[in-house]
């Protein structure tokens, strides 16, 4: 009779935490169930910290009355939790950005391993001993000088503080889309971001495959403001950013042929739409929006008579006319071989407007035949008969 051998789930647990760690997606663990000597202590809360510029793990040791916190070096810290468990904690949970897994020793020690994927993307939280601190861009980078986000001694100006965490949150959602998508580093990636504006998220995305990925990022700011055009061209001329041209127009008067990445935040109403169909027409694999403005919904939605007495308020209805266009537009991108999410992005200057639409191109072409016949109920149901991504993307025979 042969004996099969049983999984090591310590093993297994540690290099998920190690991963984790060297991905920098590591936000918590937490271990309980404690079988040691010390009466009093209850669990052990471990987070990543930044001390004199080194990253670090913070163990809080939780006692009845009492936190004790001591800080090891990340190695230190992942060779600690090893010999903790099951020695001293019989549960250990690991919450990571992309993951979460659970390990559990019975009274016996047999160990069991769970682990599971988040449906919305999480977010990092900030080092206790940096509150600044970021993950994928350095504020010694020049163009932020050039764009008044740090000072001269490239110190952040506290005013920019909310730009510059908005920055990164982007960078962030970017790395991991990426991450999840078919496109290469050692290729040619080619990014059109719409309404770019002053060019924050422009030179961000930028430095970011240049100089941080080592990729050669193509990137093209599209703005209608001519004067804002002149500022980034200048400044990524000066400051020698290859590959980073800003263009003045909008998304149907510039419009690659072939895109990879497709970046609109806050176009207004059915810009949004036009700006989906493109990136999905030059075949992106990966879409970022965050709509603003529904109008097009709106005029044409006809409240079922038992919402009525709901949406019979003005900010009831405008926050109904968002959810139905945004959900017809996930589900369009759905239907043409994305996996799409839709979840609370930061809040970007001057607006309250924080919903993303995430789109990364599937692997494997879906059908879609399903998903059209939920949009066709979803539009009858409301009375929509139009809009404006689908009759984009009926005209160029996207949608069959």
């Amino acid at each position: 009779m042969s004996v099969t051998a049983q999984p090591d789930h310590h093993a297994q647990f540690i290099e998920l935490l190690s991963a984790s760690l060297a991905q920098n997606a590591f936000i918590k663990l937490v271990l309980a169930k404690y079988v040691g000597t010390q009466a009093e202590l209850q669990r052990l809360i471990i987070k990543p910290v930044t001390v004199k510029e080194q990253p670090c793990l913070s163990f809080v040791y939780r006692y009845k009355t009492r936190d004790i916190t001591k800080n090891l070096p990340l190695a230190d810290g992942v060779a600690a939790i090893a010999e903790l468990l099951p020695a001293s904690f019989k549960n250990a949970h690991l919450l990571s950005l992309t993951d979460e897994a659970q390990l559990e020793y019975s009274k016996k020690n047999k160990s069991s391993l769970f682990k599971s994927q988040p449906q919305q993307l999480r977010e990092a939280p900030s080092a206790e001993h940096n509150r600044e601190k970021n993950r994928f861009l350095d504020l010694s980078r020049p163009f932020l000088v050039d764009l008044g986000v740090t000072d001269a001694k490239q110190a952040l100006i506290p005013s920019m503080s909310r730009k510059w965490k908005q920055i990164n949150k982007f960078l962030e959602v970017f790395s991991h889309a990426l991450t999840s998508s078919p496109l290469k580093l050692d290729q040619p990636l080619r990014v059109a971001d719409f309404g770019s504006g002053k060019g924050y998220l422009t030179f961000a995305i930028h430095d970011y495959l240049r100089n941080t990925l080592k990729a050669q990022g193509e990137v093209t700011g599209v703005e209608l403001r001519e004067d804002m055009v002149t500022l980034c061209n200048t400044a990524a001329a000066r400051l020698e950013h290859p590959g980073l041209v800003f263009k003045c127009g909008d998304v149907r008067s510039v419009a690659p042929s072939e895109l990879d990445v497709m970046i609109a935040l806050h176009a207004c109403d059915i810009a949004t739409d036009y700006a989906i169909h493109t990136g999905i027409r030059s075949g992106a694999s990966i879409i970022m929006c965050s709509p603003c403005c529904h109008k097009q919904i709106r005029l044409q939605i006809q409240s079922p008579v038992l919402l009525k007495p709901m949406l019979q308020y003005g900010l009831h209805l405008g926050q109904q006319a968002e959810m139905v266009t945004d959900s017809l537009r996930a589900l369009f991108l759905e239907a043409c071989g994305y996996e799409t999410k839709v979840f609370e992005f930061i809040s970007l200057e001057h607006t309250n407007k924080n919903k993303m639409i995430l789109a990364v191109k599937r692997a494997e072409p879906v059908d879609n035949a399903q998903l059209l016949e939920k949009i066709q109920a979803l539009k009858a149901f409301y009375h929509i008969t139009e809009h404006c991504l689908e009759t984009l993307l009926r005209a160029d025979g996207m949608l069959s």
